[in-house]
């Protein structure tokens, strides 16, 4: 076996023959399909980007009561990934120094389970004529992830036919990166704007040499903006939310993902003032290629939809309000990223609304 070749083992023409030399060729092969769809083939860098698609939903433009304010969430996920594609196709020249046709199957599990915190203070004096607000995402939780693959083909210049599989699997529990968020709000009766800035301090647990992290390993940026149409007398809600990140270089791997572009939406019926039910969604799309000098397998642009229920219910608690939400989302459509289901039960604590005046009395005489 000779030394390895851009970051891949590599095996001459010459060692095709029957025999255990054959078989670590193989494994080696095996090896690098596992490197590569464990980490890269799902896009964005290890499968992993900063937006977490559903993050907004119902009501996500409407205004806010100034204040302090604490929401808390629940987030669990559980993705597949899989391929069964030529694996010559998978393999750029000279990446593997060896004559080869066969086929790979590859399968990539992975769930995790985390907790948010996102502490929030709405201003009460306007910015530009809207209601300013910031806030700060921070998250704790458990990550697994695992991968197998089954390499089947041939070793070039009439070498014999071969079988050979390889796995791996890792976890991880710590905290997340920080997120600090700044948002803007409007309102004009029914209709609601909103826009944000958001960002990734990359301080979470992560190891670039293994397949499951919470951190990201880069810094990233995401802004975008908003709309929710809600009339409080019919009950009637629709909202959206258009977002776009742009990805710094991880220096670890000096691997950068491309821009990801992100659209999040809800609508709902309020049966009555306190209960709503509705469905939301989202749809996620890589922008332009991954690159830097880490990058081994390309652009691999990713793309996912996901739809499914929520219910929502108000809680009045005297001076303060809760709101209770849960929503899930089934994903489908998924191309380079890895689909699955993931459910959100959020709990949040702000101050009431104030009470409408009463309307004034004439007085005559």
């Amino acid at each position: 076996m000779q030394a390895t070749t851009g970051g891949y083992p590599s095996c001459s023409a010459g060692q095709t023959g029957r025999g255990p030399l054959t078989r670590r060729c193989a494994m080696a092969l095996v090896a690098a399909t596992i490197a590569m769809f464990s980490q890269s083939a799902l896009a964005d860098e290890g499968g992993l980007s900063f937006w977490v698609p559903g993050f907004f939903g119902s009501l996500a433009a409407t205004p806010q009561t100034p204040g302090w304010s604490l929401a808390t969430i629940y987030y669990h996920t559980s993705v597949k990934a899989g391929a069964d594609v030529a694996f010559a196709r998978q393999v750029a020249p000279g990446r593997l120094n060896v004559n080869f046709t066969g086929n790979v199957a590859a399968n990539l599990n992975a769930d995790a389970d985390l907790g948010l915190a996102i502490p929030q203070y709405v201003f009460a004096t306007p910015v530009l004529g809207g209601q300013a607000a910031v806030a700060l995402i921070t998250s704790f939780g458990h990550n697994r992830a695992s991968v197998d693959a089954a390499l089947t083909g041939n070793l070039g210049l009439g070498g014999p036919g071969f079988t050979v599989g390889g796995g791996r699997s890792d976890q991880v529990t710590g905290f997340g990166d920080l997120i600090p968020q700044a948002s803007l709000r409007w309102n004009s009766g029914v209709h609601n704007w909103m826009t944000y800035v958001t960002g990734d301090i990359p301080v979470g647990a992560y190891d670039s040499t293994r397949l499951a992290n919470i951190g990201l390993g880069h810094g990233a940026i995401d802004f975008g903006g908003g709309y929710t149409y809600f009339n409080p007398q019919t009950g009637h809600e629709f909202s959206g939310v258009l977002g776009f990140t742009y990805n710094l270089t991880n220096p670890d791997t000096q691997y950068q993902s491309g821009i990801d572009m992100h659209f999040d939406w809800g609508m709902s019926q309020f049966l009555t003032k306190q209960l709503q039910i509705g469905l939301v969604g989202y749809a996620y799309q890589q922008l332009s290629c991954d690159s830097g000098s880490g990058d081994r397998v390309g652009c691999f642009e990713s793309r996912v939809l996901g739809v499914g229920p929520q219910i929502g219910y108000i809680i009045p608690m005297g001076e303060q309000r809760g709101y209770l939400n849960l929503k899930a989302y089934k994903e489908f459509d998924s191309d380079h990223r890895a689909d699955g289901w993931n459910v959100w039960l959020t709990f949040a604590i702000s101050p009431s609304p104030p009470a409408p005046a009463a309307p004034s009395r004439l007085v005559t005489k």
